[in-house]
């Protein structure tokens, strides 16, 4: 059986990479904290993200919960207050969606780590 072909590694692999931008991104604005005019990046949620690409959850049986919509992407992004120079960066914000994006990625890595065991018992190694 082809490991590749597995939905929750594909979703997870999406996920890692959507990680990874983010990361770079944040990076990119903490960098540029005291950048005369810089404003804040980040990427649009990961969900409008799968949404994008046409990945959608999948009610499988009536009694299951709907899922609740997400508000715009755009609702998300605060420009907030300006620094004299025009700099929008708030460390503090920025700082905290690191610590976010990071607990996000372990849980990634532990939820992948986790099924890969799972998967070599069923094959008995």
């Amino acid at each position: 059986m082809d490991s590749t072909r597995i939905d929750l590694f594909d979703l997870a692999e999406r996920r890692l990479g959507w990680l990874d931008r983010r990361s770079a991104m944040l990076a990119e604005n903490i960098a540029n904290a005291d950048t005369p005019g810089w404003r804040p990046r980040d990427l649009l949620p990961f969900t409008a993200a799968l949404a994008q690409a046409g990945v959608a959850p999948l009610r499988t049986n009536p009694l299951h919960l709907a899922g609740t919509s997400i508000r715009d992407p755009a609702e998300r992004v605060q420009d907030g207050e300006r620094a004299p120079d025009g700099n929008a960066v708030r460390l503090d914000v920025e700082l905290t969606k690191v610590a976010d994006t990071d607990s996000a990625h372990l849980l990634v890595t532990d939820l992948w780590k986790k099924y890969i065991g799972l998967y070599r018992t069923a094959l008995g190694r």
